[in-house]
């Protein structure tokens, strides 16, 4: 079953009230869709919990994966091989499968993550 995986961008985006973002979660939950994100992304989004819960229950239907030992490994050898430098990045182009959808804010740089793995996950400028 497709996924769709949140970048960092796409998580700060919940948080500002982006209707496009909100339709899409909308969408994955009328569709039975998971919506996955890497815990690397959420420390990068999340500030402070007092102003930020509009995000604060979208992740409650989010699934988290974590950047464990061989997680973190993994987004190394991809940066190395894509001469980038971006682990949540990294991280989030590792979670998505060949009929997934990156959610991102920076398209470029997510193509050339998955175009490395060649997984065939289709990104998604937000």
């Amino acid at each position: 079953m497709a996924a769709i995986v949140f970048d960092t961008g796409a998580l700060i985006a919940i948080d500002r009230g982006d209707r496009r973002v909100g339709a899409l979660l909308h969408a994955a939950a009328r569709d039975q869709l998971d919506v996955v994100t890497s815990c690397a992304c959420v420390s990068e989004a999340w500030r402070d919990p007092a102003r930020q819960a509009r995000l604060a229950r979208a992740l409650a239907g989010v699934i988290e994966r974590p950047l464990d030992p061989a997680a973190a490994r993994d987004s190394g050898v991809l940066l190395g091989r894509a001469r980038a430098s971006d682990i949540a990045h990294a991280a989030v182009a590792l979670l998505a499968g060949p009929s997934d959808t990156i959610v991102t804010s920076d398209p470029t740089d997510m193509t050339v993550l998955v175009d490395v793995l060649r997984t065939g996950a289709r990104v998604l400028p937000i």
